[in-house]
């Protein structure tokens, strides 16, 4: 039995939803399908069940892709302000965090409903639970196979996510479509994600456990200032999150864990105008005292602050304001918010999102070699680059 529609969508995430709305709102026959049993589980999931649904900051330089240049037509086609009014239409109460971030006040399950709602509206098919066996081309169709049907399509729009957080289906499922049709895939990565280090290091974080501090992050010249936290696993908090899709195996990055004080010049002030007062009480009015201790220990200093060499002091100072370490790796796609890499955009209409190669056939969302910053802004790429397809297919 062959079933024709005019457009197909493969993954019912944010981008896939969005593309099924455009498209259906123009009138095209659109079939949405999905593998799993709940559409949008990734919004669902996200931000702590409230969903940061995008940033008002929003901006190409908040994207990493091998062509920095290609997230900004679909960015100027359908802003964070575009989505804003979607919102604000289905009387959704949301509120900003920090950072321009965007979060439901009750429930990303809101989005989804919502989504739903807009697809119901453009008379969107969807089918859950739907798993495809292969995908082909005969003359100007595309020919979706299933366990019981074969379907065939005009316009083809892959938005099947990449690799990250496999516990809720995710597979690489979009790059075997694009390598099926010859484009080239850049090499995928676990962005957004927690980094694991050596013993020593890993030792100090199992101490501090739990404990979270305000610092500036930096890999070579990217940085970012947000909370980092100890856990028992290595670093995770934003701070590290954000670094983490810099950071190159092998390399070092630096931790700040004062960036508001000089911390030397501090000590060095201290020595003159109080010089009896010990070291790790110091330390301890600056940061907090688990940590404090464990500095003063790791650089040997103790006792009163007059009898502790300039050398000391700057080297304490360094292990506060430049501490340097080297993470070993990270804790993988299990926990990566997003997937680094994906195809080319090369490969891709930045006006369209179409493959250069393959009339109909569109890419969108994760499966893009674009990452966006932590903060709502790969929503913001899901929506974005999901409404361009949906105008053009």
């Amino acid at each position: 039995m062959s079933l024709t529609y005019d457009v197909i969508i493969i993954g019912a995430g944010a981008a896939g939803l969005m593309a099924a709305i455009e498209a259906g709102k123009r009138g095209r026959k659109v079939l949405l399908v999905d593998h799993s049993k709940k559409i949008g589980e990734k919004i669902r999931i996200s931000g702590g069940g409230r969903c940061n649904f995008t940033n008002l900051h929003t901006e190409p330089s908040k994207f990493l892709s091998n062509n920095p240049k290609f997230v900004r037509s679909a960015l100027s086609q359908y802003t964070q302000q575009d989505f804003i009014n979607l919102i604000k239409k289905h009387n959704i109460k949301f509120h900003e965090k920090k950072l321009g971030q965007l979060f439901c006040d009750q429930s990303a399950q809101q989005i989804v409903e919502m989504l739903l709602a807009e697809c119901e509206q453009a008379n969107v098919e969807i089918k859950k639970e739907f798993n495809v066996k292969d995908v082909s081309k005969y003359k100007d169709q595309y020919l979706i196979i299933s366990e019981q049907d074969t379907y065939s399509c005009e316009s083809l729009v892959i938005a099947t996510g990449g690799l990250s957080i496999p516990k809720i289906g995710a597979t690489d499922f979009g790059y075997k479509i694009a390598k099926k049709f010859n484009l080239d895939v850049i090499e995928t990565l676990p962005g957004l994600v927690p980094l694991t280090f050596n013993e020593k290091i890993l030792n100090i974080c199992k101490e501090l456990t739990g404990l979270s501090v305000e610092a500036i992050v930096s890999f070579k010249k990217t940085l970012f200032q947000e909370g980092m936290l100890f856990t028992h696993r290595g670093l995770s908090g934003p701070s590290i999150l954000q670094i983490s899709s810099y950071w190159k195996m092998g390399q070092n990055i630096n931790i700040n864990l004062l960036p508001k004080l000089n911390v030397y010049n501090f000590l060095e002030e201290k020595k003159k105008s109080n010089p009896k007062q010990d070291i790790s009480t110091i330390i301890s009015d600056l940061l907090p005292k688990r940590l404090a201790q464990i500095i003063c220990n790791e650089n040997k200093v103790s006792g009163n602050i007059w009898e502790i060499s300039n050398k000391a002091l700057r080297e304490i100072s360094e292990a506060i304001n430049t501490w340097v370490i080297k993470p070993i790796g990270s804790e993988g796609y299990r926990t990566a918010e997003v997937t680094l890499g994906g195809v080319n955009t090369n490969e891709l209409s930045s006006q369209t999102m179409m493959s250069n190669k393959h009339k109909g056939l569109f890419f969108i969302g994760e499966v893009v070699d674009v990452t966006g910053h932590l903060g709502g802004y790969n929503f913001q790429w899901a929506w974005s680059s999901g409404y361009v397809a949906g105008k053009y297919v």
